[in-house]
Formats: C-alpha cells, sequence, structure tokens
C-alpha cells in the first residue's frame, strides 16, 4: 500500500502548515484565520514549493461548508433576532445595500458587467460569522445590547446569504441559457420560476418530515447510551440531508446543511449534538479557509493593487460607516454603534463560497474572487486593531460605566455586602442556591446563559447577567466586599479564569470551585483556588459511605460532608 497519496498529502499539509500560521498569528493577536489563508497560499499553485491537490482542496472545502452550515443553522436563534429585530433586520439590510451598491461601482469602473459588479457587492456586504463572534467573545460583550444587536444583525446577513446562493444558479441559468432555452424575459423567469418552487418543496418537506424525523433519530440514538453512534448520527443527518438536498432538490448543500441544524436546534439535545460534532466542524473548517486561499493569487498585490486598495475601503470604511449612520438614526449610542461598526468590517467564509460559486456558474470573473480574497485577508488582519483603536478611545466611558447602574442588569451593581458570589446557575448551582437560601446566607448569582438566568429570577434570586471572568462582572458583583466565591462552572480551566480574576482584586476572599479531574484540582490551586473539589472523588467517598455496615453510615455520611465543606466555616451562618 502506498504510504503517499494525494488526499493524505493534502490534508497533513494543509491542517500542519494551518496550525503553524494559525498559532502564530495568535501569538501577535491576529485572528487565526488569516494564518490558515496564508497556509492555503502556501500550499497553493501561485507559489513554489510544495503544491496540494486543489481538486481534493476543493472538495474537502465542501464537507467545511456544509459542516459551518450546519454549525450555524444549529446556533439559529429566532427569539435572539426577534428581541433585536427593529434594528438587525433593516440595518442588516440597509447595510448590505450600500456595500452591494459600493461593489457594483467599482465594478462598473474595471469594466464588469452589472451582475459580475452584483455578486462581487454582495460578497463585500456580509461579515465572518466566525470572525464576528470570536471579536465578541474575546472582549466579553456578546451578552450586552451591542453583542445581541451584532449577532442578530450577523443572523440576517446569514439568511440573505442562503437565499442569494439559492438564488444564483437561477440567475446563471437565465443569463448563460442552455441550448434551446427561451430568450429574452421567460429566460429570466422560468429558470427563477424552477428555483424558487425547488427551495419551496424542499422547505415543505422539511417543515413537515424532517421536523418529525431529525429529532427522533436523535433522541433514539441518545437512548442507546453509544456516544459514538450519537456523534455519528449528528454527523449523518448534517452530510445527509445537505446531500439529499442537492440531489433531490437541486439546492445547494448550504441550504440544506442549514435547515438541517436549524431543525436540529429545536430538541433538547442540540447543545449536545453541537459539542459532539465541534472538533470535526473545526476541522474541516480549517480545511475550507486552507483551500480558500490555495485560490487566491498573490500577484494581485502587485497588479491590482488600488482595485484591491477600494476593495478594503469598501469592507473596512464603507460598510462600517454605513452601519454606524444606521445604527445611530435608530437613536442608539455611539458606543453601540462604533460597536456594529467594528464588528462588521471585515467578510469571510460566506464571500469566499459566494466568490466560488460566482466564478463556477461564469457570473464573476477570476479577478473579482482574487480582489475579495484579498479584501477577506486584510480586512482580518486590520479588524483586532480597528477594535483595540475603539476600546482605547472609550476608556474612560467604560470605566465610568462601572461605577453606575445601566438600565439593563448586565453589569448593574449590587447592594450586598459580606456576601456569597454563586457563579453558574446549572444543577450544581441551583442546588447551592437553595441551601443558601435556607440557611440566610445573602448572595447572588452570576450567569451567562439567558435560560439559567430566568431560572434563577423565577426562584426569586439576585441576578447579573454576564462572564464572571470579566472584571466589570466582579467589580459588579462586589467581589471587593465578599466573603465567598464560589465557583460552579464544569470546566476547571474555565472557572480559573475566574478564580485568577478574583484573586487580583480581592486577595482574602475564599475561593470554592468544581473540578473534574486531579490536574484540574491542581490547575486551580495554582490560581489561588482555596478548596477545588472533584466530583468524581466525592462521589466516590459518598459510594464508598453506602457500602459501609448500617451502624457507621451515618458517621460515614458525617465524612464525606466533612470532606465537601471548605475548610474555615460552613455555608450556613454563625
Amino acid at each position: 500500500m502506498p504510504h503517499h497519496t494525494p488526499l493524505i498529502a493534502t490534508i497533513v499539509a494543509g491542517l500542519t502548515i494551518a496550525f503553524a500560521l494559525g498559532a502564530l498569528a495568535h501569538r501577535f493577536r491576529i485572528s487565526p484565520l488569516v494564518g490558515y489563508l496564508a497556509a492555503g497560499v502556501l500550499v497553493g499553485p501561485f507559489t513554489p514549493g510544495f503544491v496540494a491537490d486543489s481538486g481534493l482542496a476543493q472538495e474537502l472545502a465542501e464537507i467545511g461548508v456544509i459542516l459551518l452550515m450546519f454549525g450555524v443553522g444549529l446556533h439559529f436563534s429566532l427569539k435572539d433576532l426577534l428581541s433585536v429585530r427593529k434594528i438587525a433586520i433593516p440595518g442588516a439590510l440597509g447595510q448590505m445595500a450600500a456595500a452591494t451598491l459600493l461593489g457594483m461601482g467599482l465594478a462598473y469602473l474595471m469594466g464588469w458587467t452589472p451582475v459580475a459588479g452584483l455578486v462581487f457587492g454582495l460578497a463585500l456586504s456580509v461579515a465572518s460569522t466566525v470572525v464576528l463572534l470570536r471579536a465578541l467573545q474575546e472582549r466579553r460583550i456578546v451578552q450586552t445590547d451591542k453583542g445581541r444587536i451584532a449577532v442578530g444583525w450577523l443572523i440576517v446577513e446569514d439568511l440573505a446569504m442562503v437565499l442569494a446562493l439559492v438564488l444564483l444558479p437561477a440567475m446563471a441559468g437565465a443569463i448563460n441559457p442552455a441550448e434551446g432555452a427561451a430568450p429574452g424575459v421567460s429566460g429570466w423567469l422560468v429558470p427563477l420560476g424552477v428555483t424558487i418552487g425547488k427551495v419551496i418543496a424542499f422547505v415543505a418537506f422539511m417543515l413537515i418530515v424532517g421536523r418529525r424525523v431529525i429529532p427522533w433519530i436523535l433522541h433514539w440514538t441518545a437512548h442507546t447510551g453509544s456516544r459514538e453512534l450519537f456523534r455519528l448520527a449528528v454527523l449523518a443527518i448534517a452530510l445527509g440531508v445537505a446531500f439529499g438536498a442537492a440531489l433531490l432538490f437541486d439546492v445547494s448543500f448550504a441550504l440544506g446543511a442549514f435547515f438541517a441544524g436549524m431543525l436540529l436546534a429545536e430538541s433538547e439535545l442540540s447543545q449536545r449534538a453541537a459539542e459532539e460534532t465541534l472538533p470535526l466542524r473545526d476541522a474541516f473548517a480549517v480545511l475550507f479557509f486552507v483551500s480558500v486561499g490555495m485560490l487566491f493569487n498573490p500577484n494581485v498585490l502587485v497588479d491590482q493593487f488600488w482595485p484591491l486598495m477600494a476593495t478594503v475601503a469598501i469592507i473596512v470604511v464603507g460598510k462600517s460607516l454605513a452601519a454606524f449612520v444606521i445604527v445611530r438614526t435608530f437613536k442608539h449610542d455611539n458606543a453601540t454603534a462604533l460597536t456594529i461598526a467594528a464588528s462588521l468590517a471585515q467578510i469571510g467564509e460566506f464571500s469566499f463560497i459566494l466568490a466560488g460559486l460566482g466564478v463556477g456558474l461564469q457570473l464573476l470573473p477570476e479577478a473579482g474572487r482574487d480582489l475579495i480574497l484579498g479584501g477577506a485577508i486584510i480586512s482580518i488582519l486590520l479588524n483586532p486593531l480597528i477594535f483595540a483603536a475603539i476600546m482605547r478611545s472609550r476608556s474612560k466611558a467604560k470605566t465610568a460605566e462601572i461605577k453606575a447602574p445601566e438600565p439593563v442588569d448586565d453589569f448593574r451593581p449590587t447592594g450586598l455586602t459580606h456576601h456569597v458570589i454563586l457563579v453558574g446557575f446549572g444543577r450544581v448551582g441551583a442546588a447551592l442556591a437553595d441551601g443558601l437560601k435556607a440557611s440566610g446566607r445573602p448572595f447572588l448569582v452570576v450567569e451567562v446563559d439567558d435560560a439559567a438566568r430566568r431560572r434563577a429570577r423565577e426562584a426569586g434570586f439576585e441576578v447579573l447577567a454576564g462572564n464572571a471572568a470579566d472584571p466589570r462582572v466582579l467589580a459588579a458583583a462586589g467581589i471587593a466586599q465578599a466573603q465567598r466565591l464560589i465557583v460552579t462552572i464544569p470546566n476547571g480551566y474555565e472557572a480559573g479564569g475566574v478564580v485568577q480574576e478574583a484573586r487580583k482584586v480581592q486577595p482574602d476572599v475564599e475561593i470554592i470551585a468544581r473540578a473534574h479531574s486531579d490536574a484540574e484540582v491542581e490547575h486551580l490551586r495554582k490560581l489561588g483556588c482555596d478548596t477545588p473539589i472533584s466530583g468524581e472523588r466525592e462521589l466516590a467517598a459518598a459510594m464508598l459511605a453506602q457500602l459501609r455496615p448500617v451502624k457507621d453510615q451515618a458517621a460515614g455520611q458525617a465524612a464525606v460532608g466533612a470532606m465537601a465543606a471548605p475548610p474555615g466555616a460552613a455555608l450556613t451562618p454563625a
């Protein structure tokens, strides 16, 4: 059996070089996407050295597109969109229209056809889901009003691009009709009508049949108790629906995968499905960006320097300025407008998909794809710098925001003193909250998840929205006046970030944190946690206590209780 095949070489070279350059980009505080795209350029046909198989890379990229769109559908939240619909829907559509017109104007100056200009402008009008969400998460503003508007805006853009991907083949069929096809208006209307009819049939089939069958398959698989089968079921649904949609209804892989994820999101198992498939989605997403980089010709930086600069200006300046004006028109403050504008000052995966489809359908010249790819790389490089400039310009305003209560409870400072801060309101956090309430000890809950916060409020507890690793959230929670910090986050390493930030502000606060392994226990201790509690060890101790003779069980249970309790004082008031 040969040890060197084009498929293995393409995957190994792509992932290895992407890792090296992605890590280098991360080291310099640049989005790793730039490293992945640069890796594609290095293994592409336009640079010397090893050249990966472009045909295989494109097929791997198709799987990446399917899994990316499946992930978008899986995280699609109609509720989140409706909460900011008054600004997100008109704002996103208005900003996309402005960017598209600017792109069409540039295409006209370069002598392209109006349709090529339309495809080019649309590709410049939509921001990268990956880059935008990562930027918001790094700055811990996803749960703020600014973050919710940005995410809602992004959802509208994604939906508009899904529609564009569906209609583009019909447009191509009308512009380049097959032999014997009717010319004129009917040449536009017939392919467009057929395409819309197929999409309607697919949507109806998914809503009537898929909505019942897909969750049923997932629940049945979950009841088998096999994690391997469950993971396989999720992948089979994503890939199978996408392929079936293309084969039976002649719609894009992207639309099929999006609907599969959207229907799966209605199941209570959607969170587990997302977690199980995340590693594979990330791996193929990297290969997708590598394959896109392989298409980029670095000569465009010299041969088309000024068109490239104009493209970057549309992405970074024109699109952002349109977003800023729209947000201010809806009477939001400068901070929100600047955050939305900075979030959208880049393009990414949808732009690549649309550019590739446009070139494949002969609607967009290859020079247009090069400009889109070059504009994406430069805009992704500039995006962290734009955010940093905005954050620096608003540093004084941010300090004032921490000191003053906001109208929403994202960072509303607590009035409690000598209290307990309970981070997380899952099963463990809810049980602890009940115990703290029964003991009469003052406490508040810090929770990032909307549903968990709602449950905590319904139980009558004081709740603070936000990530407890954010110093602003800890300040609002009164960490400087708190007696104890209890971290119930199930991931010990994530909990370590909370412990580290709390210890910086309040060296004397007693910190209790949850862990799942000896390594997590050691990690938490090094960061300053007084009492890291391993759930597995406590469970084993409780089981051992039940194996003792009946007369010794009370003593055994008391010993277990002593092991679980933090040193010093009990949770009940003295």
